[in-house]
């Protein structure tokens, strides 16, 4: 349930969608909003890493879907572009906690050799819930003329998840009481494998938010369809997220995390070309379907290889790889710019680099991991 609420934080890419038509935004200042709801990320994961330590990842948790819930409520009572902005502030706050603490907490109550599966299954539900958001959406807008009816919906869910956390007992472990910003910081700076799985999760999130924050400018560009029809390309994507977490959890019942990273990211590199080659808007909608197929499992086996590293510094790992999440803060604002000055295709460039850093991170991972 925790992780379908961070699924929440998808509604970014539709959020920013119907922005830009409403206020007549241009593309940077739409990105934004982006960058208003990842940035927290950087700023407050190592602090809440060093708050779990001490007192419980269950806590953490409780407090990150409070942010939520309220920031469901700030668009309902105040629609304006600034209101927006608050509203993504709330919503990168709860999204920062709750991605730092539900991780580790999946450590909890994972056997060790199940963790990479259960990770990745976690992360197929927070894609049931990015997938449903642009079609809550379009519901709302056609049915009773307001889009933004769909933060009710997750303000309810928010509210029935806090009672169910708050009444389920979890057994936690790790909390070793002594986490610090210089000993996360020491981790981060004296670990070489460290440093490149975080610099993974940051470029991985920032080509996701990139990638789902340039589906409906794609689409537009490349084939001339409307707004309604280029939107169902973000539900395509989150649809291949979906399924290629669901199916990766079920391989990785029997195949190794880090060989599989490996994998998806040949994959992910080859699909992401299509993008450039697909002649019409069907054939554009399947090359989006293969990108999230192939990337979809690359996040959490990341995060994984991670915690499996080091797993008895998992509130501080998790709290430097969350951090990372800033990525998504980072990479989108450059694609928008460079989408102002040239064009969506030689923005999506970007993109396709951050895919080709994860083929190198998958090749040191498996030349350096242990037995």
């Amino acid at each position: 349930m925790a992780f379908y609420v961070m699924g929440f934080g998808d509604i970014v890419g539709v959020a920013t969608g119907y922005a830009q038509r409403d206020f007549g935004l241009s593309s940077t200042l739409t990105q934004v909003l982006t960058m208003m709801a990842f940035v927290w990320f950087f700023l407050l994961s190592v602090p809440i890493g060093i708050f779990q330590d001490k007192n419980s990842k269950k806590k953490a948790v409780f407090l990150g879907i409070l942010f939520f819930s309220a920031s469901m409520i700030v668009p309902l009572v105040w629609d304006s572009y600034y209101g927006m902005l608050v509203a993504f502030t709330f919503l990168g706050i709860g999204n920062a906690i709750v991605q730092v603490s539900a991780n580790p907490l999946m450590q909890d109550v994972s056997p060790p050799d199940k963790l990479s599966r259960n990770l990745t299954l976690s992360q197929f539900v927070k894609a049931i819930a990015g997938m449903l958001g642009p079609v809550i959406a379009a519901f709302c807008a056609t049915k009773f003329g307001n889009w933004k009816l769909i933060y009710l919906v997750y303000l309810a869910i928010c509210v029935l998840s806090l009672l169910w956390l708050q009444f389920t007992p979890i057994q936690e472990t790790g909390n070793t009481g002594r986490a610090s910003f210089s000993s996360t910081l020491k981790l981060l700076l004296s670990d070489r494998k460290v440093t490149l799985l975080v610099l993974g999760t940051f470029v991985m999130v920032g080509f996701d938010v990139g990638m789902n924050t340039s589906i409906v400018n794609y689409l537009k560009t490349s084939f001339g369809v409307s707004q309604e029809e280029a939107i169902v390309g973000i539900s395509i994507y989150f649809a291949a997220l979906m399924v290629g977490r669901f199916l990766s959890a079920i391989i990785l019942n029997n195949f190794s995390g880090n060989k599989m990273l490996f994998y998806c990211a040949i994959l992910s590199v080859a699909s992401f070309a299509l993008l450039y080659l697909m002649p019409d808007f069907n054939s554009g909608r399947i090359a989006i379907f293969c990108v999230g197929l192939f990337t979809a499992a690359i996040f959490p086996l990341i995060f994984s290889a991670g915690l499996q590293y080091m797993p008895e510094r998992a509130n501080e790992l998790s709290g430097l790889m969350i951090m990372s999440v800033c990525g998504g803060a980072v990479i989108p604002p450059i694609v928008g710019l460079l989408t102002d000055f040239s064009n969506i295709m030689i923005a999506l460039l970007l993109l396709g680099l951050c895919l080709v850093y994860v083929i190198f991170l998958a090749v040191y991972i498996i030349r350096t991991e242990k037995g």
